[in-house]
């Protein structure tokens, strides 16, 4: 008998999944090709494997944070909620228009990193839910967004990780709550990270390296390309100059900063639910009702979807709920 094409093991694993009530229509998790070929190819197309791996992520996605996912992204704009500010101040990560290959990019400023700063302003748990609404705004709305502007599937991220000004003290710091994340990413959100471009690696980073590399599968490592200094020419091969901030020898010099613009096509269009747009939404666009009081509409958060900071499915199997990490400060 003939191995089973690809396309027909996502048709099987498509139908197993709804005729067991493992998915339904309108799940924010998606339901489209692109999102279950993700867990199939995470799984190498095990059909039992990658059921297994969607069954877990439906359950953490309906108990995360003790109310579940959708209720906490309904509730937290990733583009804006009160603390985006100072937690960009002390950890920059942001997404920035789009690749050559129409890819978003995701950029992380590792060297700005401080988190004793951070938390006089933020607390960790609330952090670790920007982190989380971080990450399933990649498969909401950036990959979408990306893919109705390249007209095609895009399912990648392009990363880049600029490590200037960055310290062993630095990685002490973050360590603990970046092996929290790239769990997240492997266990929930796999098989999304198409690039790794790591820039201005000091020399400290042989070590550090050292320390993440177990964290990674073969085929994961073999997405991160590791540069020094002279990187300039490796992005601008990858991204074009105008899409490219200034700050990574780009043009792009975006009013207030590249780093809260979040500049891309995932804004097109965006009606936000967050304290700033609430702002806007009054000053412009307010309706009075038949009783004479002001209403707003105020959106669920749940948006669509049909489309990824996996840093993929190459991690370790997680061995169960991966809860607020602590942080060495």
């Amino acid at each position: 008998m003939a191995a089973q094409t690809h396309e027909e093991i996502l048709k099987t694993f498509r139908e197993t999944l709804f005729a067991e009530g493992i998915l339904h229509e309108g799940d924010t998790i998606g339901t489209d090709d692109e999102t279950l070929l993700r867990f199939l190819r995470a799984r190498k197309f095990n059909l039992a494997q990658a059921k297994t791996m969607l069954v877990n992520a439906q359950n953490w996605r309906k108990t995360v944070n003790g109310t579940g996912l959708d209720k906490l992204y309904s509730e937290m704009d990733p583009f804006d909620y009160p603390e985006r500010e100072a937690v960009f101040d002390c950890w920059p990560l942001y997404f920035h228009k789009t690749d050559k290959t129409g890819r978003p990019v995701n950029i992380h400023t590792f060297g700005g990193v401080d988190f004793p700063k951070l938390y006089k302003t933020c607390t960790p748990e609330r952090h670790w839910e920007s982190v989380i609404v971080n990450a399933e705004c990649l498969t909401r709305e950036v990959l979408p967004a990306s893919s109705r502007l390249a007209g095609r599937p895009v399912g990648t991220v392009l990363v880049i990780v600029d490590l200037k000004g960055f310290s062993l003290s630095k990685f002490w710091q973050m360590k603990n709550l970046a092996r929290s994340s790239f769990q997240i990413s492997q266990d929930y959100f796999p098989e999304t990270m198409g690039q790794l471009a790591i820039v201005n690696a000091p020399s400290s980073f042989t070590f550090i390296w050292s320390i993440m590399r177990p964290w990674m599968a073969k085929e994961t490592a073999e997405k991160v390309d590791i540069l020094g200094h002279d990187y300039r020419q490796r992005l601008l091969d990858m991204v074009d100059a105008d899409s490219l901030p200034k700050t990574l020898g780009g043009n792009c010099e975006c009013e207030g900063g590249c780093h809260l613009s979040s500049v891309g096509p995932w804004l097109d269009g965006r009606v936000g639910w967050g304290p700033k747009s609430k702002t806007k939404t009054a000053d412009k666009d307010t309706s009075t009702t038949s009783a004479g009081t002001t209403e707003i509409a105020e959106p669920n958060g749940v948006l669509e979807k049909e489309d990824s900071l996996d840093v993929d499915s190459g991690l370790a199997e997680s061995n169960g709920k991966i809860e607020h990490p602590v942080i060495d400060q």
